[in-house]
């Protein structure tokens, strides 16, 4: 487990649709908060490992082009426009490697983008990067991944009553 934490202020720690209105209100560009996301990534995924794949460069085009339509007056391509966002390493994409967490795929690269990929880019979402995952999705801790596991923070009090209410539960069951 980890001491990661959630920030308490900055561009990563206000909710997507916050981030998106500022983003169309001209009070903070898309590049600033891709941009931030990512610094956050270089600073805490050693220690976490969510990430397989940063994809910066990418992010980063995706993030002017949307504020080149801001700065020019044009409607968002969605609501979401211009907000990061991370992509399990199970869609395929034709920027990226997909690998879903599998050491038989690794450097496997798609000639095409899943659908949901497209629409995400046709949304002008940018992709930070892709995540890591239980090989082939088999899984829902990462425990089973082929490159690492992912080391969320520790949730003791939250385990504690989820273990009382277990314990109550079977007490009359």
């Amino acid at each position: 487990m980890t001491d990661y934490t959630i920030p308490a202020d900055g561009l990563t720690s206000l909710p997507a649709h916050v981030l998106a209105e500022k983003i169309q209100a001209g009070e903070v560009t898309s590049r600033e908060v891709t941009q931030a996301f990512l610094d956050r990534i270089a600073e805490t995924d050693e220690t976490i490992g969510a990430f397989l794949h940063v994809g910066a460069e990418e992010a980063l085009k995706t993030a002017d082009e949307v504020d080149k339509q801001v700065a020019e007056g044009h409607e968002p391509a969605s609501p979401l426009a211009g907000v990061p966002l991370a992509l399990k390493d199970l869609f395929v994409t034709t920027d990226a490697p997909t690998t879903a967490a599998s050491k038989m795929l690794e450097g496997y690269m798609s000639p095409y983008d899943a659908t949901i990929v497209t629409k995400i880019r046709e949304a002008g979402i940018p992709i930070l990067g892709k995540t890591n995952l239980d090989e082939f999705a088999m899984g829902s801790s990462t425990e089973n991944s082929a490159y690492k596991v992912t080391r969320m923070r520790e949730r003791s009090e939250e385990r504690r009553v989820g273990k009382e209410c277990r314990s109550r539960w079977s007490a009359y069951h």
